[in-house]
C-alpha cells in the first residue's frame, strides 16, 4: 500500500462546517465526535483536491475521474479526515503560541508509522493539568489561564524535529521551537473546545441598512496546522503522484466553506510515504 502525508498550515482563518447548531454559535466548526478537536471532513479535503484538479487538468480529464472517481466508479485514492496538531492561542508575554497536546502528539506517531516512515518521538511526556512543557522557566499565560513551565528535557527539540516537515513556509518551521508549547489533554481539550474564534456576521437591508439576519461563526484560526493522510487503493498506487504534482507549481489549496471572504486557504507540505502493509 502507498500513501503519504500532507500538512496544512493555515493561511486564513477556516470554517469546516458542522451540520446544525452549537448553541449560542450558529455555525460551529466540525468537530471529531467523542474528543471535540476542530476537524476538516475527509469529504472536504476530497472535494477541495478534486477542485484543484479540475482547474488545473479540466473537470472531464480522464485523470481527475481516475484518480478521484465518477458517480458509477470509485476513485483511486482514499483521503482521511485532516487531523488537527497545533493550535495557535494567545499569551500575555510575547507571541502566540503554538499549543498541542500527549495524545495528539501520540496519533501524529502512530499515522506517520501508517506510511511507512519509521518515527518515534522517544519521551514519554506526563503532564498534570496547569503544567507546560516549553522553552523558559516560571509562568506562562495562554488565554486567561496560567500554567507552570516544567523542565523541557528534550521534549520540544523532538517535537519540533518531527512536525517541522508539514510546515510549508521556511520562516515558519524556523519559529517552531520557540513558540511551541505541550500541555495536559485536559487542558487543551478546553481550549479546542471553547477557545475558537467566534465572528458576528449581518446581512443589511439596502434601503435602510438596518440589519436583516444576524449570525455567529466559529472558525479555525490562521496559522493553526493539521494533516491528512492520502492512500492510494490496491492496484492504483500510481494515482498518488498525481496529488503530487497539483502542488508543484502553486502549495496553495482551499478547503471548508467562505471562499468568497478569504477563508479556507492554507500552504501544503507534502510528505512521501514509502510501502506499508
Amino acid at each position: 500500500m502507498k500513501s503519504a502525508m500532507m500538512g496544512l498550515i493555515a493561511e486564513t482563518s477556516l470554517h469546516p462546517g458542522a451540520e446544525g447548531t452549537g448553541g449560542v454559535v450558529d455555525l460551529p466548526v466540525a468537530r471529531e465526535g467523542g474528543k471535540g478537536f476542530p476537524v476538516i471532513p475527509g469529504s472536504s479535503m476530497k472535494g477541495a483536491l478534486r477542485d484543484k484538479a479540475e482547474q488545473a487538468l479540466g473537470e472531464k480529464n480522464p485523470i481527475v475521474e481516475e484518480v478521484f472517481g465518477k458517480p458509477d466508479q470509485a476513485g483511486g485514492l482514499a483521503i482521511t479526515d485532516a487531523r488537527l496538531l497545533l493550535l495557535p492561542m494567545r499569551s500575555l508575554v510575547g507571541h502566540y503560541r503554538w499549543v498541542t497536546c500527549p495524545y495528539l502528539l501520540e496519533r501524529f506517531q502512530r499515522d506517520i508509522n501508517f506510511i511507512g516512515q519509521a518515527m518515534d518521538f522517544d519521551f514519554q511526556i506526563k503532564l498534570k493539568n496547569g503544567e507546560a512543557i516549553t522553552r523558559g522557566e516560571g509562568i506562562l499565560f495562554l488565554e486567561e489561564f496560567s500554567f507552570k513551565i516544567i523542565p523541557d528535557e528534550g521534549v520540544i527539540d523532538n517535537v519540533v524535529n518531527a512536525i517541522k516537515p508539514l510546515i510549508h513556509h521556511t520562516s515558519l518551521g524556523d519559529r517552531l521551537s520557540a513558540q511551541l508549547v505541550v500541555i495536559s489533554d485536559h487542558d487543551f481539550g478546553y481550549f479546542s473546545q471553547y477557545g475558537l474564534p467566534v465572528n458576528a456576521r449581518n446581512v443589511l437591508d439596502k434601503e435602510t441598512k438596518t440589519s436583516k439576519n444576524l449570525w455567529y461563526e466559529e472558525v479555525v484560526p490562521s496559522d493553526a496546522l493539521f494533516y491528512t493522510l492520502v492512500i492510494a487503493r490496491k492496484g492504483q498506487e500510481g494515482d498518488i503522484e498525481h496529488v503530487k504534482q497539483l502542488f508543484d507549481e502553486s502549495p496553495y489549496l482551499q478547503v471548508g466553506g467562505n471562499e468568497t471572504i478569504g477563508q479556507g486557504w492554507c500552504a501544503v507540505s507534502y510528505l512521501e510515504g514509502g510501502e506499508s502493509s
